[in-house]
């Protein structure tokens, strides 16, 4: 008789470089809306990780080779530590994001380092990784990918928002499904929470407490990426080209700058789901208090908020998903989302 569960861990790392996150998770291959997160757990990153991670847009070539193989050593190494510490002895494979360093796909351009082969022969295990190189090479955004996620696991919400460094939005649409990434979220507020002496803005009450600059809040709607339209995707680069500069020019308080940003994020998210009661919402920026409650305020939709596993690793738990929907042959990337020339199972596999 076969089996029908599997069992794997998802590994994401997210732009906002608040860690690393690991699920063990099971699926139901007769029913993919059956699936269990078993152990789930963030493994924040040591300040020197956060640093190297960080300026790794800034290396050349052979300085990132080395980077890919020393990073997938280290996430070889936490995954093993995950799998002791939770007594972990089912594993069908491990699924891995990696952690995107450059995000370029109008030039061809996609990079997540963390070698799966390291990791592979480390764990001793079956590896799923780079998963959106293969899409770019179609003629696609390569992200979002999770959304084929959304389609098959969460299809009783007519939205999936999710909130980490960036916003992004996954939805179903004259039967196709359509993402794309709305604007930035984490990536910012943090870094301006950082010049305050803060890993990140509990519960937005830095934002809270500054005033709404108009002017500087209608410079950040004015940004040409919000007319365009999906499939589109964003990655750091723009924030440091299109974003930061707009915020350092304003020479404004910092709590300032926080609250305008948040009523930002929160319009443009809102202009997507208004009037829309069935969405569901994920990511770090959940916790963002005043976040939620303003775009709660310009949608004028209900926030039901689902536990915090879901809130906390859903990314992680699709990658599995993403991996084993590899491995089984069937599509994991959706040409309506990233606009590649066709639908497509992306991903490498790795072997001990």
């Amino acid at each position: 008789m076969m089996k029908s569960k599997v069992f794997s861990i998802g590994v994401m790392s997210g732009t906002s470089l608040d860690g690393i996150d690991l699920v063990y998770v099971s699926f139901n291959e007769k029913n993919y809306k059956d699936f269990s997160i078993i152990h789930a757990e963030t493994i924040p990153y040591a300040k020197e990780w956060n640093e190297f991670l960080k300026n790794a847009i800034y290396k050349d070539e052979s300085e990132l080779k080395e980077l890919d193989t020393i990073y997938g050593k280290y996430l070889g190494q936490t995954i093993q530590n995950f799998i002791y510490n939770y007594k972990i002895d089912k594993i069908d494979f491990i699924a891995s994001h990696g952690h995107t360093i450059f995000h370029e796909p109008e030039k061809g351009i996609t990079l997540q380092i963390g070698n799966g082969k390291e990791i592979a022969n480390i764990t001793k295990q079956k590896v799923v990784c780079d998963f959106r190189t293969q899409d770019v090479k179609l003629g696609g955004q390569g992200a979002p990918l999770v959304p084929i996620g959304d389609e098959l696991l969460f299809s009783d919400f007519q939205y999936c928002i999710n909130l980490g460094g960036f916003s992004n939005v996954s939805y179903q649409k004259d039967g196709q499904r359509l993402a794309f990434d709305i604007c930035p979220v984490n990536i910012v507020l943090n870094y301006y929470a950082n010049k305050l002496g803060f890993a990140y803005d509990e519960s937005g009450k830095m934002a809270a407490s500054g005033q709404i600059n108009q002017q500087l809040l209608q410079q950040l709607n004015d940004l040409s990426f919000y007319d365009k339209e999906p499939p589109k995707s964003l990655g750091l680069e723009w924030v440091k080209s299109s974003v930061f500069p707009i915020l350092e020019k304003s020479e404004l308080d910092v709590k300032v700058i926080l609250s305008t940003f948040v009523e930002h994020i929160a319009i443009q998210i809102s202009k997507v789901i208004i009037n829309n009661n069935s969405v569901l919402f994920t990511g770090g920026g959940v916790y963002n208090t005043f976040l939620m409650e303003r775009i709660a305020y310009h949608s004028k939709v209900e926030i039901n908020l689902p536990k915090e596993t879901l809130i906390d690793f859903k990314e992680a738990l699709i990658f599995s998903f993403l991996g084993l929907l590899k491995l089984k042959g069937e599509i994991n990337c959706l040409k309506s989302v990233t606009g590649a020339s066709k639908n497509h199972s992306s991903g490498v596999v790795f072997c001990p």
